[in-house]
């Protein structure tokens, strides 16, 4: 009879190298098997000291959310240096139920075991996912691939309308909304959908990494805000976990508050692909959208209790995005603070710990050829092709799946604007000057928590 799964032995890797990297001692999956039976899921073993750095947990405290029974827990996380953050666990009543059993023989009711069939893959060349991994586990990996090929995938399914004659009749009236459809720049966020966007589905997504939204302080919701997300990695899946979903509560945190992730306009122009962003409550970065977005909705219609999420690196920052390293495109992003003063929006730093992390990619300076056609790319066409990979769906070594590794993404103080119709030069490098050290102060204070393992320090370029 084949053994079933425990989650907890699949929360933590059991191949040499990744546990290198962890700190953690060799071990092997019969080990980890025989060492790992309190049958606590990936989210008790994220919650404890793996992670977080052994936090004290204060007081938790548990509420209901609307009309469901799910209970939320607002938990503390304490920093070296006094500072504290809150961040909000969610019960996961989705854990697999199978346990790992221990059987019995005739003399002290034990079995005794053969040799691990998996244990001489260890050294091979490619390093293979078992084939006994919790259900919730391969749900995981499911729900990262389907968003990470969302763009290929929706278009497929398109193109496959197309080849049915039937259908004609629906996609050309289909095809003529996309192109003339305001529904990325209005501002009104008709097509958003709360239920959507709170889908248990997401959950599997956070917990793949796993990922966790820690709140700074408390933002009253009688203010606007921007919220400016560092750093851009190669494909922002903190964004959108933190800002384009409800799975790390971003809603019990910061109540109040209607929160929306930009993205290109372009991504708008793709048929299906689009009415996913929008279901997700997203919209297009451009300077019309903001300004809608900031001035409609709120109890007054004028925006107040709205707020915008801008990854302020862009592009250009994605070819910076090596591991265990931190350098910011910002030196001259000053667009966004002057849409904050015309819009009277108070600036709000974020800072993504692991954002960066969680894929690997061709080095510039070893490749200065290739970066040069990159940055021209950039130039050109307004977006970049970053030459990445990390891990596949069966195997640890290559592919487009994401690392598991943390994504802490801490929410920084409130930066106070004052709001002017034409934003005065010196007023704006003030404000973006008192960002800056806004996103430094998160840094010093918690990346001795959430990037133990960094090789550099934070640079701020260009």
């Amino acid at each position: 009879m084949a053994a079933t799964s425990d989650p907890a032995i699949a929360s933590q890797t059991s191949l040499p190298l990744e546990r290198e990297k962890q700190d953690l001692a060799p071990k092997s999956y019969a080990e980890a098997a025989k060492e790992n039976k309190t049958g606590a899921g990936d989210h008790e073993k994220y919650d404890g000291d793996a992670v977080n750095g052994k936090p004290n947990q204060r007081d938790p405290k548990g509420v209901k959310v609307g009309k469901s029974e799910t209970r939320v827990i607002y938990e503390e996380v304490d920093g070296l240096d006094g500072g504290r953050l809150v961040s909000v666990r969610l019960n996961n009543t989705g854990n697999d139920s199978s346990s790992l059993q221990e059987g019995r023989s005739s003399e002290d009711g034990r079995l005794v075991s053969g040799r691990n069939a998996e244990a001489g893959w260890e050294g091979a060349g490619i390093h293979w996912a078992p084939l006994h991994v919790p259900l919730r586990r391969r749900l995981q990996t499911l729900v990262v691939l389907c968003h990470t090929l969302c763009v290929p995938l929706t278009l497929t399914i398109f193109f496959l309308l197309c080849a049915i004659p039937l259908f004609w009749p629906l996609l050309i009236p289909y095809l003529l909304y996309v192109l003339f459809s305001r529904a990325s720049t209005s501002g009104e966020l008709s097509h958003r959908s709360d239920r959507f966007r709170s889908s248990r589905i997401w959950s599997l997504y956070a917990s793949y990494f796993p990922a966790r939204l820690h709140r700074s302080e408390e933002l009253p919701p009688t203010r606007k805000y921007i919220f400016g997300f560092h750093p851009h990695g190669i494909l922002s899946h903190g964004a959108f976990a933190a800002f384009g979903t409800e799975a790390l509560g971003f809603s019990q945190l910061f109540p109040g508050i209607t929160n929306s992730l930009l993205t290109l306009d372009s991504n708008f122009r793709l048929p299906v692909y689009r009415n996913y962003l929008l279901a997700m409550g997203l919209a297009s970065v451009s300077r019309e959208s903001c300004q809608n977005i900031l001035s409609k909705g709120g109890p007054n219609g004028e925006g107040m209790g709205r707020a915008i999420t801008i990854v302020v690196g862009g592009a250009r920052e994605s070819l910076d995005a090596q591991p265990h390293s931190l350098r910011l495109v910002l030196k001259r992003r000053k667009g966004f603070v002057k849409l904050a003063i015309r819009q009277g929006a108070d600036l709000v730093p974020v800072l993504s710990f692991g954002e960066n992390d969680i894929y690997n990619q061709l080095q510039p300076n070893e490749h200065p050829s290739v970066f040069k056609v990159q940055l021209l790319i950039k130039k050109l066409l307004g977006f970049t092709i970053p030459l990445f990979h990390a891990r596949g769906v069966f195997n640890y070594d290559f592919g487009m799946m994401p690392y598991r590794r943390p994504l802490n993404i801490v929410v920084g103080r409130a930066i106070k604007v004052t709001q002017q119709s034409k934003p005065e030069d010196a007023y704006v490098d003030q404000i973006h000057e008192m960002y800056v050290m806004e996103l430094e102060r998160l840094w010093e204070d918690w990346k001795d928590v959430f990037a133990k393992n960094r090789t550099a320090e934070l640079e701020i370029v260009e």
